[in-house]
């Protein structure tokens, strides 16, 4: 008999109402390569959640076995109340998911290809109304296997977001997208979040990351390496500000951050972003030195992936 959640002693994963998503100590290996090293992940109902990490991190492995298509070697998962592995079918119903690669019929139109989801899904929704909300209403009569990646990318989410599900899982949802396309994906995310869904996606855009999580956690080499709100995560990371001087300027200021110098260029890391820029533009403006090309920025996404690579090497 299959177990649900009324079964499950309190404390056991998936009593906890406000969580989407619980999971404890998820191990998954392939013979001798271990692609997840027993993480714990917890996601908020109604938050916008995002999965980072370099190429081979766990990311889409992790997201397979949340969606029932992969099977775990250790933990506990616990997705909507219902485990994946043994619960799918009721899970099935109630989450959306967009994959990197799509499974269409090449010779479906995109209507056609609407129209059988909509027998396939039991979740209600039109057709027309996802070729408008998508822009693919210029593409109804166009087989599947004639559109470009960016089109196919724009179907693949219309199917997800079907019927509006409690839970949507995007692997990577704006990869080959145009600015315009990518920023009505956005749009579409909000308005999930809004109607008060559950989105977990995956990016390798940290501005896409800032502009919809909640909270993120970062993924290498199969372990969650971070996570928090990015704000958070960034925070912790040194920022940095560059300037090139004039040529002839020998001396530099005392500053709290790492200071290199090549020839004429300055590049500055520092944890103190604001007191150690006031003390270089202070120190500058005091002696007259004209400073070109300044930029200052707190730490990227490339930055956080050198530090985790830095202190697994430690």
């Amino acid at each position: 008999m299959t177990q649900t959640t009324t079964d499950r002693p309190p404390g056991a994963p998936g009593t906890d109402t406000s969580l989407a998503i619980e999971v404890r100590g998820l191990q998954v290996r392939y013979g001798g390569f271990t692609a997840v090293a027993g993480i714990d992940l917890d996601v908020r109902r109604g938050e916008v959640f995002a999965l980072l990490g370099t190429n081979g991190a766990g990311k889409t492995t992790t997201l397979e076995v949340l969606e029932g298509f992969g099977t775990r070697t250790g933990g506990t998962v616990s997705v909507l109340g219902l485990d994946p592995a043994t619960e799918r079918s009721a899970l099935q119903p109630r989450m959306g998911v967009q994959l990197q690669e799509g499974g269409f019929v090449d010779e479906l139109t995109v209507l056609e290809t609407l129209q059988l989801w909509q027998k396939l899904v039991e979740r209600p929704d039109r057709p027309e109304r996802l070729l408008e909300r998508f822009e693919l209403g210029g593409k109804r009569g166009t087989p599947v296997g004639k559109l470009s990646g960016g089109e196919k990318r724009r179907l693949d989410l219309a199917m997800a977001v079907w019927g509006s599900p409690e839970l949507v899982v995007l692997d990577e949802p704006t990869t080959g997208l145009d600015p315009e396309s990518r920023r009505r994906t956005w749009d579409a995310i909000r308005e999930l979040q809004e109607a008060g869904r559950t989105v977990v996606l995956t990016t390798h855009y940290l501005e896409e990351a800032e502009a919809l999580a909640d909270r993120v956690a970062i993924m290498h080499a199969g372990r969650v390496a971070v996570r928090g709100t990015l704000s958070e995560i960034v925070a912790a990371q040194p920022s940095g500000f560059s300037a090139t001087l004039p040529a002839g300027v020998a001396d530099l200021p005392w500053l709290g951050g790492t200071v290199e110098r090549e020839g004429d260029a300055v590049r500055v890391r520092t944890t103190d972003l604001q007191g150690d820029l006031t003390a270089f533009l202070g120190w500058a403006a005091a002696r007259g030195v004209q400073l070109s090309d300044l930029r200052a920025a707190p730490a990227s996404l490339a930055d956080i992936y050198h530090a985790i690579r830095t202190e697994e090497q430690r």
